[in-house]
Formats: structure tokens, sequence, C-alpha cells
């Protein structure tokens, strides 16, 4: 059989060592209507260093995202075949993505569900720009192409829809990352009904992008839970599978909604599990378990 591209770039060497196992048991794992799962996840783009190669990590992120199943995933940093690989590992889930560049050039702000449960009523994408329509546009000083896409699901469980945004803020231009989370809250009042916008910020919760979100009405998931399911854990782990204390820059942030319509964040949580020294990714997911109406 003649290997294809996908095949050739995610193989495995002949001589690898057997994959790494994942240590500990699920954060959340599934849930049951009518609680619906979020997970944001940066998967550091498949283009890594040989340390830390996709096809060595891939089957960590396999074993994660296959113990959580959260209902919604909303990645960062992901390439189109790296996704395409996440999305068959994980299996009966669908989903939106372009790459910021157009197409399926660079990385992209994709978000997967669980088409068993969700089904998408509209979506789009916007670049972090002065001409947010504009593929590929940036300003600000902006280090890299940054951009947000959003999709608003029907919960076939409850009937009832919200919204999901998912945004990657810039690393190096702080203005940049004002601008940004301007355009995120601008983007979420938009919306009718609850929301969740979810992502790597690249800044922590005393940072003024969080300001802003928070200023628009926005709450994180992280102080609005009824539950913490593990330490206020910094989310950029440089590789190393120990968490420890730090900046939080990757965020779930929630639009409560209308009365009886409420979005009620139960749990949240950063999922630290890592396999025989070797971390999925350089960032630790954060996760967060919510419900809407009453």
């Amino acid at each position: 059989m003649v290997a294809t591209m996908n095949d050739r770039r995610s193989a495995a060497p002949q001589d690898a060592a057997p994959p790494a196992a994942l240590g500990g048991a699920p954060l959340v794992g599934p849930v049951a209507a009518p609680y619906l799962s979020l997970m944001t996840y940066n998967l550091k783009s498949a283009s890594g260093s040989a340390s830390q190669a996709w096809w060595k990590r891939r089957p960590l992120v396999k074993q994660l995202l296959q113990a959580e199943r959260p209902t919604v995933l909303c990645t960062q940093e992901g390439r189109f075949r790296q996704l395409m690989e996440v999305r068959e590992d994980l299996g009966g889930y669908d989903w939106i993505h372009l790459g910021r560049l157009g197409g399926s050039r660079s990385e992209s702000t994709a978000i997967l569900w669980d088409a068993a449960r969700l089904t998408p009523l509209d979506y789009d994408h916007l670049w972090l720009s002065r001409h947010p329509d504009r593929i590929g546009s940036r300003n600000w000083r902006s280090g890299t192409v940054r951009m947000l896409t959003w999709v608003r699901f029907e919960d076939k469980a409850t009937g009832r829809d919200f919204h999901v945004a998912n945004v990657h803020l810039d690393h190096r231009s702080e203005k940049a990352r004002r601008k940004g989370a301007a355009i995120c809250r601008d983007t979420v009042r938009r919306f009718l009904g609850p929301a969740v916008l979810a992502g790597d910020f690249n800044c922590g919760p005393e940072s003024k992008a969080h300001g802003i979100l928070t200023g628009g009405g926005l709450l994180d998931a992280w102080n609005t839970s009824a539950e913490r399911l593990t330490p206020d854990w910094g989310t950029f782990n440089r590789w190393r599978p120990e968490p420890a204390a730090g900046r939080r820059i990757d965020w779930i942030m929630v639009k409560p909604g209308p009365r009886r319509q409420e979005l009620t964040v139960h749990k949240a949580g950063v999922n630290a599990r890592a396999g025989d020294g070797m971390t999925p990714s350089d960032h630790w997911p954060v996760q967060a378990v919510f419900t809407i109406g009453r």
C-alpha cells in the first residue's frame, strides 16, 4: 500500500520506542445532558522540535482526549493535517477549521465538537486586526497573524443554543492583546443568549486584556465555578511534566445569558496529566463543565 503524505508526516520511525502512556485518571471525563463540557487546548504546532515531535506526542494527546471527550474542544496552533489526526483519534466529532493565512495554510483556532450531542447553526472566522474580515491581516505590531473562530450550537438533548468562540491572542505585543481582547468582547456582545470565549490569551488574569473582557460583561469560569478541580496552576508548562504555580494564560470566559437561559459553571480545572516524563503539549488544557437554563 502506498503511504499518503499524511502517513509519511505522522508515522513514527520504525525503530521508535513504544508510545508513552498517560498517567492518572480523567479530570472530568464524558458528561451527560444537561451538562456540557468544554476544553481549551493549545496543541503546539506539529512543526515543533524533534524532542517534542508530534508523532511522539500524538499518543498522549489521543489518550487525554479520548478519556475526557469534551462536548466542545477549542484548539490553538493546530495545523490542518495535525487536526485531521486529532479528529480521527477522537471519532464521532465534527469540526470547523480555517488556517490563519487562508485555506489550510498555517495554524488555526479550530473548534471540534461531539456530533452526537451538538448541531452547528452558524459560524464565522475573524482576524484580530483593523480589518477583521480580511484573511491574514494583522496590526498593532502583532508577532504573527491572530484570529478568532466562533460557532453557534444547538444542544440536541435540551434544544438550547449557545455560542462558543475560540481565540489565540498575540505572544509579543501587549497592544495587540488589548485590541484583540476588545474584538473578542465586541464579538461576544453581539451574540444572543449565553456564550463561551475560550483560548490561549498569552497573558494572565491580572492583565489588561482580561480586564477588558471582564469589564465587558464576561466572567472567568475559574472564578465563577462552583467547584475547582485543581489548584490554579500555570498553563504554559514549558514541557515540564510536573504542574506548578504560575500564570494561567489559557482561559475559559463565559457570558451568563438572559433569564432562564443562564449559563452556570459547575466545575473548572487545569488538566496536568503527563506520561513517562513527557507532556502532551507545552500547554496544559483547561476544562469547564456547565449547564444552560434551569
